[in-house]
């Protein structure tokens, strides 16, 4: 039979390897992880950056065209394009009046006047693609 001293000995033997090993999971687990991280944020750049140039190009060629020149499948490209536009930060909503903040139901004339006028995404959209339309028209055809 083994002495006291002797058990301690080989518990603190096999924790010592258990706990090696441990450290040693934790550790490349740490370093994977980290690395990961990186490249999925270079990831995200780079698909933000496809979005944006999907996004730009849309006026000149679509979606099938642009596919069949680069031979990558309409699907990635589309999603690629559609991730750009659910990622825009949208406008802060505005705090709704309490009753004691309200003061009769409407605006005050000082909020109204001061207010910028504000074009519409898709106001602002139409006038530029008219204007880069009206930009690429080559003189002698205008």
């Amino acid at each position: 039979m083994a002495t006291t001293e002797e058990i301690e000995r080989r518990v603190q033997q096999a924790d010592a390897a258990r706990s090696a090993k441990r450290a040693a999971a934790a550790r490349q687990v740490g370093e994977l992880a980290g690395r990961r991280a990186v490249l999925a944020e270079q990831l995200d750049d780079i698909e933000r950056e496809l979005g944006d140039v999907l996004a730009a190009v849309h006026d000149v060629m679509d979606v099938d065209e642009l596919a069949a020149f680069t031979d990558l499948p309409a699907a990635d490209l589309t999603r690629w394009r559609d991730a750009r536009a659910r990622r825009k930060p949208t406008r802060p909503t505005r705090k709704r009046p309490t009753k004691a903040d309200d003061t009769g139901g409407g605006r005050s004339a000082r909020t109204t006047a001061s207010a910028p006028a504000v074009s519409t995404a898709a106001e602002l959209r139409t006038s530029s693609t008219a204007e880069d339309k009206a930009a690429r028209v080559p003189a002698d055809v205008a």
